[in-house]
């Protein structure tokens, strides 16, 4: 019997004996290796069973449509934005995502992000390495974490890991959700994200990408947490205002930002790149080498389970 033909829009950076695994398992097609890929798709579409992806690869009907008989999408990611879950389900595209694995990493990334940004620990870092402390003195002030009032949008697994990570700093949390969480009675529940931001010092945003959570974060939302309130970005780049993010920045309606995601990944607004209030990340939330082997293995296991004629590990909910 001929193995299942997976298509890979994505690399996956796996650990050598899980490669070996899977590549045995399957037969692999590798879209960045196809030079003519029209005559690619002509002459295999068809045979393709399988499609691997990750943030960055789009399945929508345009591929899709040059792979009629895909059975399945694992994606190396938890945010399926890409990914036209619709048209999936229409034709009965199973889709698989990596939730879990990567949670600890990302809720780390966004205290790391909020630390920095907060106590401006990139700024005080250059002010040592380019010798400015002997001449000019002590670097200025900044704002403690500690105590401060943490409004997080999306209250997910990551949103949930962020939350528990800012207790320990004695934050009182809030949150913004679909829907009240009743495993979390011990913290404050708005149903209006403007709302949350009145009553927030931070705004973190950790939220899947969607059409209603596009530019959540905007004008109205960034005026109503002030000129002392702090924003931090794990989630996506769109889920913030990003024009308004900046005017708000430069205009210092808000103190600082912590970014780790952006509009149009690689490109960043060229008027962040100078202000000391405000850490920038290139999209490496969950990018560690335990966590990334992780997410690797979950996507083989999902492909391996469908076509092992097993239910999948992790579908996309």
């Amino acid at each position: 019997m001929a193995k299942p033909a997976l298509l890979h829009i994505a690399k996956l950076p796996v650990v050598p004996d899980s490669q070996e695994e899977f590549e045995s398992k399957f037969e692999h097609f590798y879209l960045w290796d196809q030079k003519d890929r029209e005559s690619f798709f002509k002459e295999k579409g068809s045979l393709i069973k399988g499609v691997v992806t990750d943030t960055k690869g789009w399945v929508n009907e345009e591929l899709l449509q040059k792979l009629p008989n895909v059975e399945i999408v694992s994606s190396n990611s938890v945010g399926l934005d890409k990914v036209d879950l619709n048209l999936c389900k229409e034709r009965g595209i199973i889709v698989t995502n990596t939730p879990d694995v990567l949670t600890d990493c990302t809720a780390e990334t966004a205290l790391a992000l909020l630390l920095a940004c907060m106590r401006q620990i990139p700024a005080a870092d250059r002010y040592v390495r380019e010798g400015r402390w002997p001449t000019e003195g002590d670097f200025r002030f900044t704002t403690k974490v500690s105590g401060k009032r943490v409004g997080v949008v999306g209250l997910g697994r990551i949103g949930a890991a962020i939350a528990k990570r800012c207790e320990g700093f004695g934050c009182k949390i809030s949150y913004y959700a679909r829907s009240k969480k009743s495993d979390y009675p011990h913290y404050s529940y708005y149903s209006s994200v403007v709302d949350l931001a009145k009553n927030s010092d931070i705004l973190i945003a950790a939220c899947a990408l969607t059409k209603e959570t596009t530019s959540i974060i905007n004008r109205e939302v960034l005026d109503a947490l002030g000129p002392e309130g702090f924003v931090v970005n794990i989630a996506r780049g769109p889920v913030i205002d990003e024009v308004e993010l900046v005017k708000a920045l430069v205009e210092k309606r808000i103190a600082g930002a912590g970014l780790d995601v952006f509009v149009n990944e690689p490109e960043v607004p060229k008027e962040l790149l100078d202000m000391d209030n405000v850490t920038l990340q290139p999209h490496v939330g969950s990018a560690t080498v335990e966590t990334r082997n992780d997410m690797s293995r979950l996507v083989m296991d999902n492909l391996i389970a469908h076509f092992s004629g097993q239910p999948v590990l992790t579908p996309a909910e």
